[in-house]
């Protein structure tokens, strides 16, 4: 799973205390943020992934279509 650091506080002295409670294991550094790593790579790829497979008169149709509701024509 994917993980994600605890926020760090501003405040110099609450930070030091962190800090010697994540290195004394008090506190543990790292949340899990409940995503499945397969789906987030899959989200990182993307466009490129979907255009691969396309012909390119489907891409120029599909980029038509965004431009006309970019600007608003009909």
């Amino acid at each position: 799973m994917a993980e994600k650091r605890i926020p760090r506080p501003r405040d110099p002295i609450a930070l030091a205390k962190l800090i010697g409670d994540i290195a004394t294991g008090e506190v543990v550094d790292k949340v899990d943020d409940g995503k499945d790593p397969a789906a987030a790579e899959m989200g990182r790829k993307g466009a490129a992934a979907r255009s691969a497979g396309m012909t390119a008169e489907r891409r120029a149709e599909i980029a038509k279509k965004a431009a006309a509701k970019r600007w608003g024509t009909p």
